[in-house]
């Protein structure tokens, strides 16, 4: 049995981000991924937008994440080679009674640390996007949009140029928790076995099934997972904007807005269609990532209240993703959970629950509240 200081669980953008901060301080740390390559759940089925951090409540991890995350991942791009554009971002209102909602969300932004954010009228919105329809607008001029894969070569090329190793196709199988650490079993071809003192549980959509396969982990300290699909459609033909286009956030997620790729391709989403909630202490099971052709007859009409424009029979479905959710329906937005030492009395476990957006925004910040906790405990 093979004894490795960290083990890092999931390859996605955050659990690279983590491992990548481990191995930068001298931490040997192996990386194990279910998959056969890194990055290919969650991290690579968004809206791969950097966000400003003006949608999440004051003092919530969100918000502070995100704000520091972003300044991180633009640096990060810089002196990376990531390609990224800091294209920026109009969120509108398309009524007067949807005015005060806009100026609640200005004023969020501003709290959390946001500072560039400008009102904008009809008019000085139309003079940056001439196809738009709005009563109002806010700009986010720091908001961008990234090569989500790149960014993940990038930390995968960090990490292991400072030591840390990706093991692919190897599952958890099973874990179990003892006083001097952790013993961990992966499936696949190789089927390792490790002795750990840190382990971090950065699954993403799998990580409740993770800390449920460890012995001894107490199961009050396990979240309610949820499974919010988004489904996006791409724009057939040239797009007439250059900058993100959002309308007010709504349950479960921000609403069907335009984004682009760096290619100015356009595409709209993602809605929310909520999946069946696994029963407690049963797998996921086989997710369904193909989208449905006949959603894209409620996009027309969320699309065109922005964009009267629209053409018909322009939307072809692109791509889904599905959101790692702890808050339903029904319940207000949940914060990420970050959950070390002092909230379930293991030393050297990190748990990473319910990180959604802003998760690939705020990854970097992420990894250091994730190394923070280690060194607490």
């Amino acid at each position: 049995m093979e004894s490795v200081a960290a083990v890092v669980i999931g390859a996605g953008v955050v659990g690279l981000a983590c491992a990548r901060a481990l191995a930068r301080r001298g931490i040997e740390t192996v990386i194990l991924e279910r998959n056969d390559t890194f990055g290919s759940e969650s991290s690579a089925r968004n809206s791969e937008v950097i966000h400003a951090g003006l949608y999440y409540p004051s003092g919530s991890l969100k918000a502070a994440l995100c704000v520091a995350g972003r300044r991180q991942l633009y640096d990060f791009c810089t002196t990376h080679g990531v390609s990224h554009r800091r294209c920026g971002k109009l969120i509108v209102a398309t009524s007067a009674a949807q005015e005060g909602k806009l100026l609640a969300l200005q004023q969020q932004g501003q709290l959390n640390g946001v500072d560039d954010l400008r009102w904008l009228s009809t008019a000085e919105a139309r003079a940056r996007e001439a196809e738009l329809a709005c009563t109002a607008a806010l700009l986010s001029p720091s908001t961008g949009i990234i090569d989500s894969r790149g960014l993940m070569l990038a930390l995968l090329g960090d990490a292991e140029r400072d030591g840390a190793s990706l093991a692919l196709r190897c599952p958890l199988q099973r874990g179990s928790i003892e006083p001097a650490g952790f013993t961990l079993e992966g499936g696949g071809a190789e089927n390792l076995r490790f002795r750990t003192a840190m382990l971090i549980n950065a699954a993403g959509l799998w990580a409740p099934e993770v800390a449920a396969s460890l012995a001894g982990f107490p199961p009050d300290r396990m979240p309610v997972s949820h499974l919010a699909k988004g489904n996006y459609y791409a724009l057939a033909g040239r797009s007439p904007f250059s900058r993100l286009v959002y309308p007010l956030p709504e349950a479960g997620g921000l609403g069907v807005h335009l984004t682009l790729d760096l290619g100015g391709q356009a595409r709209f989403g993602p809605d929310v269609e909520w999946l069946p909630r696994p029963a407690p202490g049963q797998p996921i099971g086989r997710l369904d990532y193909r989208v449905d052709p006949a959603r894209a007859r409620a996009f027309y009409a969320e699309i065109r209240r922005y964009w009267p424009g629209l053409p018909d029979a322009a939307l072809v479905p692109a791509y889904a993703g599905i959101r790692p959710k702890i808050s339903g329906r029904s319940e207000p937005p949940a914060d990420f959970l970050i959950q070390g030492p002092a909230q379930h009395g293991i030393a050297g476990l990190v748990n990473l629950f319910g990180i959604e957006s802003p998760g690939l925004t705020a990854s970097l910040a992420i990894a250091d509240c994730v190394v923070a906790e280690l060194q607490a405990s």
